[in-house]
């Protein structure tokens, strides 16, 4: 089997374990600070767990000894030291950050790797990237792929029409940080929260805007292939102009902490979620000028009788589909491997790719 690090015990970490474990193909080990993380590790199948503090260079080099791979399931101010002890160990890394400086490192660090460095591999960026590379390869031409996905409410009660579901600092570094484009055939950094899209699908109302962290590595390869490019986030209506007004008139951007603590006691945390992945992609095919797209929704389920949210599933599944993809030999296995270079089809066919089938 397998020998596998999940730093991080939280909500995304423990999904990662509860998958990877059940196939009997993966040992894992669980790293996490505190006992009270780690506890709700003790049951699961082929599962052991480390307290570990990841700020320890000495301690995370040696939880690294004799590892396949480490995933990094940690806040994403942690992300670069997990990626640069990986690179230094020589061990298989793995992470589903959206932080644009966390993966600008690992890029740098996967110039000189031993082992494969594969970062973004959640949701979004993640399946995101495969599936924008997928559709804009059916063009001859790619006049503009639009990105986008949300992880929301099914049953939204608040202003906000918002619940926690999934890590808050996440959240709010991807409303603060600048965001990649692709515009008018150019390269640029856009602001968050802006360029407000109103759509309907299925019935039902949304809005997107500008967020960080979504395109990955996509812009990089599409660049000079594609006249616009963008990724936002998909919301229900009213919830950019609140977010707003607390990152920008209330200057909670310049204050996370605090900003954490206002959501975290008064935003609920929910089980009962959708996520909705949306991609269209316009452009010329034999000469004509086309538009196909792409949309998923993936609802909370019950697993092994636990019910998981559906954006632990979504991004659980996404990284342990492209871990099973190197275990398997189906991706390289040294330097920078980019989310946009596994195949659609291939990705669904993995045994926890098909997460994204239940749709």
């Amino acid at each position: 089997m397998r020998d596998i690090l999940v730093v991080g015990g939280g909500n995304i970490g423990e999904m990662i374990a509860a998958m990877l474990g059940e196939t009997g193909d993966y040992t894992v080990t669980v790293a996490d600070p505190t006992d009270a993380a780690l506890a709700k590790f003790h049951d699961m199948k082929n599962t052991m767990t480390l307290k570990l503090d990841a700020m320890d260079d000495a301690a995370l080099a040696k939880s690294l000894e004799g590892r396949y791979a480490v995933i990094s399931a940690a806040p994403y101010h942690i992300t670069s030291r997990i990626a640069r002890a990986a690179h230094a160990a020589g061990v298989h890394y793995l992470d589903p950050t959206e932080d644009v400086a966390s993966t600008r490192v690992v890029k740098e660090l996967a110039a000189t790797s031993r082992s494969a460095l594969i970062p973004q591999c959640g949701l979004a960026p993640g399946l995101i990237a495969i599936v924008g590379k997928h559709l804009a390869d059916k063009f001859d031409q790619v006049d503009s792929l639009r990105l986008r996905v949300g992880a929301l409410p099914r049953y939204p009660t608040n202003a906000l029409t918002y619940n926690l579901t999934w890590s808050t600092e996440g959240v709010i570094n991807e409303y603060c940080e600048p965001c990649e484009a692709i515009i008018e055939g150019k390269a640029v950094m856009v602001p968050a929260l802006e360029n407000v899209e109103h759509f309907t699908l299925d019935g039902a109302q949304y809005e997107s805007f500008n967020t960080s962290g979504g395109l990955g590595t996509l812009g990089d390869t599409l660049a000079g292939k594609v006249r616009n490019l963008s990724y936002q986030t998909i919301r229900y209506p009213g919830h950019r102009d609140v977010m707003r007004m607390l990152i920008q008139d209330l200057r909670l951007g310049h204050n996370r902490p605090l900003f954490r603590q206002v959501l975290e006691n008064a935003v609920p945390a929910t089980e009962q979620d959708v996520v909705i992945v949306f991609v269209t992609a316009t452009g010329k095919r034999s000469g004509k000028l086309m538009e196909e797209s792409y949309m998923s929704k993936i609802f909370a389920q019950e697993i092994n009788g636990k019910v998981w949210a559906a954006i632990q599933i979504t991004t659980a599944a996404a990284i342990c589909a492209v871990l099973d993809l190197l275990s398997e030999g189906a991706l390289p296995t040294k330097g920078l491997v980019r989310q946009e270079d596994i195949s659609l089809p291939v990705f669904l066919a993995n045994r926890f790719g098909k997460a994204y089938q239940t749709a």
